[in-house]
């Protein structure tokens, strides 16, 4: 199993690229690249540390030596928030960087699943498919938005309100990965109720998360860390997944009857077909 981490000398990319080189499967392959010259110093700094995963960095141009063989692809590759921005400022710059990159993914490993991470993911999700229909190798199956960290902070947040532990609970998050898109189903965690005030409040919060962080940091950088723990979660899931067990994590995917239609599947696994209904707070609708 070959995991490839594009842009892995930024916050986000070095964090997740520390958890992978810890957590991933024994005998597996990381290879990080970024345009910046401290890539290749950045994998073997992560080499010092006695696990049987191994790694190596690549820099400069062009990314086809680290994308070579790679069975998951994460891209996190990109300039990052400051105060006063949000994630839709950031489309000019990063929209480029991620066409850039998924063509190169297209020619070199064109099987490979694909997690994008860059900001703004509604739209960045929306130009990978694009270069890779344009390619001939679309897969809507294999080309995924990361969301996780909606999820993550969701389930954070509710322990602390509730006084329980956060590894108990899980927060489904349906929408998209910006702003009033992020629509945390709160009626959905067994055993816990709100007050309308406390739903207001915890859903205001959780898509107002990311702003949170960027102003706490004074200008010195935006969600790197919890984001490197979400964008790990979601790149261990898929290899698992690919070695035959189930994926679990926030995506955002094609919609059947829209396309590109943002949508959330927190708790299902990749391939599976689940049908049903949910009971939604009032409150959550109106959003």
């Amino acid at each position: 199993m070959k995991v490839a981490v594009l842009g892995a000398a930024g916050g986000i990319g070095q964090a997740l690229a520390l958890l992978l080189k810890t957590q991933l499967p024994s005998g597996s392959e990381l290879s990080l690249y970024d345009i910046a010259p401290v890539t290749p110093g950045v994998a073997v700094d992560l080499s010092h540390i006695p696990t049987d995963v191994k790694i190596k960095g690549f820099s400069g141009e062009d990314a086809t030596p680290a994308l070579e063989g790679a069975d998951v692809v994460l891209i996190s590759a990109g300039v990052a928030r400051k105060p006063g921005m949000d994630r839709s400022d950031l489309f000019n710059v990063n929209a480029g960087i991620v066409k850039n990159l998924v063509q190169q993914i297209a020619k070199t490993c064109p099987q490979a699943c694909i997690g994008i991470i860059t900001n703004p993911v509604n739209t960045t999700v929306a130009i990978a498919a694009e270069v890779l229909k344009k390619a001939g190798v679309y897969d809507k199956n294999k080309l995924f938005g990361v969301t996780t960290l909606d999820i993550i902070r969701s389930n954070t947040f509710v322990a602390e309100l509730k006084g329980k532990s956060a590894t108990e609970v899980e927060v489904p998050v349906i929408g998209g990965h910006s702003g009033v898109t992020i629509l945390p189903l709160l009626s959905q965690i067994p055993g816990v109720s709100f007050s309308d005030q406390e739903i207001a409040d915890l859903t205001k919060r959780i898509q107002n998360a990311g702003t949170e962080v960027v102003e706490a940091k004074a200008g010195g950088g935006s969600a790197t860390l919890s984001m490197g723990q979400a964008a790990a979660r979601f790149g261990l899931s898929l290899v698992s997944r690919h070695a035959g067990g189930k994926r679990r994590g926030g995506v955002r995917l094609r919609g059947r009857r829209r396309p590109l239609c943002a949508f959330l599947l927190p708790a299902a696994a990749a391939g599976e077909k689940r049908r049903g209904r949910a009971t939604v707070y009032r409150q959550t609708q109106h959003l």
